[in-house]
């Protein structure tokens, strides 16, 4: 499909965002970390000097920079800095560790690494090392492994070093080396047609693939404000990471175009956040229903003032998230539902901040302006009608580039009239609404009968043992496969098998329940929030595999 946005909407960069907001909302404060504090100017002055510090250490249009570090304001000044002097920004998951690694920075081409020495228990200095063992003899200016032939530096905050890295801060004193009219002319070459962002995938359903998005995003971004009604008098809480699309595009991008403040934390805390909410007076706070199920159920939930709370965006609409969403309207502040996924540009679909209740909670919203869903029946490629299930397509402006290096994968996802085959199951309402179900890779086969997961986890999360409950399918010799139920109880509660048997015999058919319970303390979860059903379902096998040993 021909892109026709620039006829109707003036294009922009990321990296002119930065000026912009220091134009216009100059001595206002724009950025909140561990009690420091920065006005749009002084934060425009910092990503100007990393600006020029990337130019200093050799970096060109282009290139690719992988980001790993958490939410920090480095974080933010290397990713408006690249975007100001054309380079592609490769935000990584910070759980990532030295296989992943080692993949993501082989894969995406990457010339660049910044990371920080630690964080916590995790000390990122040691993995670099043991990828590249090599480094320890290497100049820092110097190619650094026959492994990584993209590879020409590695830069590290904080304040252990090694042999063969670079000093953030000494790349930063680097800056004054860069003029104003160099940067100035790096920044006007860019085009906001030009790749500004090479994001891997979280992971839900395996190995993570590299999604493109060129600056055009910014007009999402832009959309999701108004419909939120986003102005300079908000106060954002942005918990989320910043590496993750959610967190990137309702954080880092949203704050910057409305002119509002963002209170940045490097990691969700419950307790951390209520305790914002109420000192920082916080108008906005976005998360999954794992973030709203844990601040509404913190025992300081209550005794803190939440009155500033304005709204949200609550990514919901599977029947598990309900409850947790309901619970979110009437403990925090009506959020608005939305839909969206890397591939995409994160959210393309929410609801309005005046829509009903249900809607709010039990839906997915409405596409934004530009773009247009529609559900199929993923065997015949034909819409069904309205109100059916099937899988959800979408097309507009900001569908991704492509998969990075991955030809035959991109067009498998986006069909040849421009429509991203997203793999989710959903339903249209006859008005446009949209309700996320589920993954179609979820659904299991049982005997040659389709059992949806997310209809059994419904039934089952009604069991008053039952605190979260996820269905996945493990091998079956006869079945080929049938439901397992991985549960985590409730405080003091014990179940087993015939407690599942006697709860739903006769309310579910015999195929749909589950033969098999795995009690959990913990689901395994990206670090945004989201449960990996595909490792789930190989503890699940190792689990029953043990069983039957």
């Amino acid at each position: 499909m021909e892109r026709t946005m620039g006829e109707w909407f003036e294009k922009h960069t990321i990296g002119n965002l930065v000026q912009d907001a220091a134009n216009r909302f100059n001595s206002r404060e724009a950025l909140v970390f561990n009690d420091e504090r920065w006005t749009f100017k002084e934060f425009q002055e910092d990503v100007s000097r990393a600006a020029k510090a990337l130019i200093s250490v050799g970096i060109k249009p282009g290139e690719k920079i992988t980001l790993w570090m958490p939410n920090c304001p480095e974080w933010l000044h290397i990713f408006f800095a690249a975007a100001q002097i054309g380079a592609i920004l490769v935000p990584i998951n910070t759980r990532l560790r030295t296989s992943d690694l080692q993949y993501v920075l082989q894969q995406s081409d990457s010339t660049t690494l910044i990371t920080k020495d630690r964080s916590g228990p995790v000390n990122y200095l040691n993995m670099i090392t043991e990828i590249y063992p090599e480094i320890l003899q290497n100049n820092p200016r110097e190619r650094l492994s026959e492994s990584f032939p993209e590879l020409k530096r590695i830069i590290i905050l904080g304040l252990e070093q090694t042999q063969g890295t670079l000093d953030y801060q000494d790349m930063i004193s680097q800056s004054a080396s860069i003029s104003d009219q160099e940067l100035l002319k790096r920044l006007d070459s860019v085009s906001p047609d030009d790749t500004a962002l090479l994001m891997y995938t979280s992971g839900t359903t395996g190995f993570p693939k590299g999604v493109m998005h060129n600056h055009n995003i910014l007009r999402v971004t832009t959309d999701s404000i108004n419909r939120m009604g986003m102005t300079p008098n908000d106060i954002v809480l942005m918990y989320l990471p910043l590496f993750h699309a959610f967190g990137l595009y309702e954080g880092a991008l949203m704050f910057i175009q409305a002119g509002s403040k963002m209170i940045l934390t490097e990691i969700f805390d419950p307790e951390q956040a209520l305790r914002l909410i109420e000192h920082e007076k916080i108008t906005m706070l976005h998360g999954f229903d794992t973030h709203f199920y844990d601040l509404t159920n913190h025992p300081n939930c209550s005794t803190t003032n939440r009155s500033s709370l304005r709204t949200g965006l609550f990514a919901s609409g599977m029947a598990s998230s309900v409850p947790v969403a309901e619970q979110a309207q009437r403990l925090l502040c009506p959020t608005i539902t939305g839909w969206g996924m890397t591939e995409c540009g994160v959210g393309v679909g929410m609801s309005f901040l005046d829509s009903p209740f249900e809607d709010r909670c039990a839906g997915s919203g409405y596409p934004l302006p530009g773009y247009e869903f529609k559900v199929i029946n993923p065997e015949t490629g034909l819409s069904v009608p309205p109100n059916n299930q099937g899988e959800l397509c979408v097309r507009g402006y900001a569908i991704m580039e492509g998969y990075y290096k991955k030809p035959q994968e991109t067009a498998e996802a986006v069909d040849q009239n421009g429509w991203l085959h997203t793999g989710d199951v959903a339903t249209l309402r006859e008005d446009g609404y949209l309700r996320f179900f589920g993954r179609y890779k979820d659904m299991l086969k049982v005997g040659g009968e389709n059992v949806d997961p997310i209809e059994v986890e419904a039934f089952l999360i009604n069991h008053p043992s039952i605190k979260q409950v996820q269905i996945v399918g493990v091998p079956d010799p006869r079945l080929s496969e049938t439901p397992c139920a991985c549960v985590i109880l409730e405080e003091g509660h014990q179940l087993n098998q015939i407690d599942i048997d006697s709860f739903c015999r006769g309310k579910l058919a015999s195929f749909k329940i589950p033969n098999n319970v795995l009690i959990l303390q913990d689901f395994p979860m990206t670090s945004s929030g989201k449960i990996q059903k595909f490792v789930l379902r190989e503890i699940a096998q190792e689990h029953i595999s043990s069983l039957n040993y």
